[in-house]
């Protein structure tokens, strides 16, 4: 019965006795019974405050005679914001690379870590596209990155900077003192054997970096900084060198959701967290925009 039916969250009294006169046809004759039903039914209804009010509409008519719910519904926790790391923050964290040569231990070496956290600072790649890259998927001559089999399982390419080819050329020399077993299907960034490296790997070294630049949330945030929100910074970072070079901002957005490998623009809003820097840019180019009469 209960799967045949499909329960309008708006109730009415006319559906409302129509599931309770349905259910007593069935046998259903008792205040427990009725109740036991109505307590499945509100189950169905995710959203808390519509499920108390369907429990408020059974005891204002009589189906039953108290609600199971809590009368203090919890708070919902507060919007996930990303930390968006500053300059001095993110040359702190670079720095912070070099005590992974202290650490016999350690299978990543400085070098290794150092260039991948400038790769995701300068293309704001997933961490999982820049861990999956090949030596034949840096194509430096061309300034040229390809990103297989991505999020969506799609293939992109992603240019790069001169300073970023730079650093990445200066690391290739490294690179070629590791071994690799697979020739040029070998890792970009692998282990000291050559090896892929790991996720876990990289957040517990990540982690052990921030401890050691002091890099740590201070507000009101959820998480500790993460990789992750290298990602976010990129995005955040793009957009205020557009409003600092005058650029059309609205217009180029679609561009840095392909570049990023998002399906859609909507996806890209989501890492635009408002900063203090982006919000003094944002208030600059409206001041620029009302002093012309409204003139892009």
């Amino acid at each position: 019965m209960g799967r045949s039916i499909k329960i309008n969250l708006k109730i009415s009294d006319t559906s409302f006795n129509t599931f309770k006169a349905l259910k007593i046809r069935q046998g259903c004759k008792t205040s427990k019974e009725v109740f036991n039903f109505i307590y499945h039914l509100a189950k169905t209804i995710e959203e808390p405050i519509l499920r108390s009010e369907f429990f408020r509409f059974a005891l204002s008519r009589g189906c039953v005679s108290c609600s199971p719910l809590p009368t203090i519904i919890p708070k919902r926790p507060a919007p996930f914001q990303p930390y968006i790391y500053t300059r001095d923050e993110f040359r702190r964290l670079v720095e912070a690379t070099d005590i992974l040569g202290i650490n016999k231990r350690l299978i990543i070496q400085p070098a290794t870590f150092r260039t991948l956290l400038l790769m995701l600072y300068g293309t704001g790649l997933r961490i999982g596209e820049a861990l999956s890259l090949t030596m034949a998927d840096v194509k430096l001559p061309k300034c040229l990155l390809t990103i297989r089999n991505t999020k969506f399982f799609k293939t992109r390419w992603v240019p790069i900077g001169p300073q970023l080819t730079d650093e990445l050329i200066s690391y290739a020399e490294k690179r070629r003192k590791i071994p690799r077993p697979a020739q040029n299907r070998s890792a970009f960034f692998p282990t000291k054997c050559g090896g892929k490296l790991a996720l876990s790997t990289i957040d517990r070294t990540f982690r052990l970096l921030c401890e050691n630049a002091d890099i740590r949330r201070r507000d009101v945030g959820r998480f500790q900084p993460r990789l992750h929100d290298i990602r976010h910074t990129f995005a955040v970072n793009r957009l205020i060198s557009w409003y600092r070079e005058g650029a059309d901002v609205q217009r180029l957005l679609p561009l840095l959701s392909t570049y990023l490998g998002h399906v859609d623009v909507a996806a890209t809003r989501r890492y635009l967290a408002m900063t203090p820097e982006l919000l003094h840019e944002a208030s600059l180019r409206f001041e620029q925009y009302a002093i012309e009469g409204g003139q892009p």
